[in-house]
């Protein structure tokens, strides 16, 4: 089984997630609803996904991500971006920092799926 932390700040965003994955695979989730709630849960668990948002309150998604990617203990958990910032220079940024993979809301569920099956084989 495969352990997932899920970053989100919309209740109803993460349930589509979870709900989505679900439907493909043998997954463990952990629902954090900010990048705070994120770094509290992080130790609980050996995850071996990320998937996060970029814009939620107090630790945004960029924060939350430079923090995982410069901490050795979490530095090779591959992550996801999910988020509504459609731009290159956006896309660019949460690259940069480490995340091996992002997609733009709305997305459809084969897309999620897939890149989520992809990221949980390297």
């Amino acid at each position: 089984m495969k352990n997932i932390l899920i970053v989100e700040d919309s209740t109803t965003t993460r349930a589509m997630i979870r709900s989505l994955l679900e439907d493909t695979g043998d997954f463990d989730m952990v629902e954090a609803a900010t990048g705070f709630d994120a770094l509290k849960k992080l130790p609980t668990k050996n995850f071996d996904l990320i998937i996060t948002d970029i814009n939620m309150p107090d630790i945004n998604g960029l924060e939350f991500i430079s923090f995982v990617k410069s901490d050795p203990r979490y530095a090779n958990i591959p992550l996801l971006i999910v988020s509504t910032e459609k731009s290159e220079e956006d896309k660019k940024r949460g690259m940069a920092l480490g995340a091996n993979a992002y997609i733009t809301k709305p997305f459809k569920a084969k897309e999620l799926q897939d890149m989520v099956k992809d990221l949980l084989k390297s």
